[in-house]
């Protein structure tokens, strides 16, 4: 697997601590198969995504848009919800 360090880091780090987002293709990223059922069009090696991958939360501004759009009826959280309304919203303090 290949994969790189987002560039936003430290604003990622000072949103949620807990969570390492890499830059990842959508097939690296293992996600889950209802989610890639609604965007058959999309090819899985050149779809980008940046996420945490091992706690299911990506950060939609370097998502690609059909991933993100496919990911929202999925157990995946967006990096928002993960921090207002998920499990994230304890571990961040708010």
């Amino acid at each position: 697997m290949s994969y790189q360090s987002c560039p936003d880091w430290p604003d990622l780090m000072e949103i949620a601590p807990d969570l390492q987002f890499k830059h990842l293709t959508a097939r690296e990223a293992q996600l889950p198969g209802e989610a890639l059922m609604k965007v058959p069009e999309v090819a899985l090696d050149d779809a980008a995504i940046c996420c945490d991958a091992e706690h299911h939360v990506y950060y939609a501004k370097h998502t690609d848009p059909r991933v993100v759009d496919a990911l929202k009826a999925s157990h995946w959280f967006d990096l928002t919800e993960w921090t207002v309304s998920g499990p994230g919203r304890s571990v961040s303090g708010t």
